[in-house]
């Protein structure tokens, strides 16, 4: 049975990140695009990944660019019929020191892929969201919280020819900046204190592969104007250290300028516009949406007064051996 993205072009920015990489196989192996266009600013790692999808056996092609580059978005997105956008700064430390960097990737870029993805006629864009742009508190967060208002606001202009909708998960198992590297460096190391900020902090926690799934559904189900929050696990950093190593023992040296404690993915003011949809909550648009989302989602009920999904009091955790299967599936 012929699937919607067999014999369209898919386009994904940074894709040469741990997202991009992950979506590509998994894309690869599952659908027969006619194209598969991997955009991203590191020629090294197009090189690099090009071994492990050969032109000549993959429909892919490598395309160097930067989103921050609104003529080199026109030129990639041409012919192109979906877009996931993975692509952004996302080091809270560094962000914090370069913010002017950080908005020209993370904001302005976002705008940039609308007006390409608007007038290329592109069908759908997909754009990745962090669990820090809710409620933020560093400029990573902000900038993602602005980005997320761009893509949503943009389905109010396009006509529903072309169709906007983001994803927002927390953490990845395997990403980039991912302290689980760090704890099995020491782990090898024979280092048995461990470096913690807090004992008591939380974090929402998917893996690689999840994540992929989360974007293909959004890819997928997405009318125009969905903010998609999958309902996922929470985990204690120190349990996350003991599924490194057991043994270990713990350095406390406190939360970080522009950390949190725990993490948010649903705040309470944006429950009011939250319908719970399966194994997803669906935040809705505040201003008029088109009468397809409407409908698709009027038969779910609203979350109740007061809903917040936060990592400290999710009904779902992640305890010190199913952190330890999720570590050793992604190394």
């Amino acid at each position: 049975m012929k699937n919607m993205f067999d014999g369209k072009t898919v386009l994904v920015t940074g894709g040469t990140g741990s997202f991009g990489k992950m979506f590509t196989s998994v894309f690869l192996n599952r659908f027969r695009p006619e194209k598969f266009i991997v955009f991203s600013r590191d020629e090294y790692k197009q090189s690099e990944m090009a071994k492990m999808f050969p032109p000549e056996k993959y429909p892919v092609r490598y395309f160097i660019g930067d989103v921050r580059d609104r003529n080199r978005l026109y030129r990639a997105f041409e012919g192109v019929d979906y877009v996931v956008h993975a692509a952004a700064l996302k080091q809270v430390p560094a962000l914090e020191y370069n913010p002017t960097e950080a908005v020209k990737t993370n904001v302005v870029g976002a705008d940039n892929i609308v007006e390409a993805a608007v007038d290329r006629g592109v069908k759908k864009v997909v754009a990745l969201s962090t669990d820090k742009a809710v409620n933020p508190i560093n400029l990573y967060g902000a900038t993602k919280l602005v980005a997320e208002k761009i893509f949503i606001a943009a389905n109010a202009y396009t006509g529903n020819r072309t169709t906007f909708s983001v994803v927002r998960y927390g953490n990845v198992i395997g990403s980039r900046g991912s302290v689980i590297p760090l704890f099995l460096d020491l782990k090898s190391r024979g280092v048995k204190e461990f470096p913690i900020t807090h004992e008591q902090m939380t974090r929402f926690w998917v893996g690689l592969g999840q994540g992929v799934e989360l974007v293909l559904h959004a890819l997928q189900e997405a009318e125009g104007g969905e903010l998609f929050v999958p309902r996922i696990p929470s985990m204690r950093i120190t349990d996350l250290a003991r599924a490194v190593d057991p043994l270990c023992t713990f350095k406390i040296f406190g939360i970080r300028p522009g950390e949190k404690l725990h993490e948010t993915l649903i705040s309470e003011d944006e429950a009011r516009s939250t319908k719970r949809v399966g194994d997803f909550f669906v935040v809705l648009p505040q201003f008029a949406a088109s009468s397809a989302l409407e409908s698709k989602y009027a038969h779910y009920d609203y979350v109740k007064e007061g809903f917040a999904y936060r990592s400290d009091t999710n009904d779902a955790w992640l305890e010190v051996d199913s952190l330890r299967a999720m570590i050793l599936q992604s190394a």
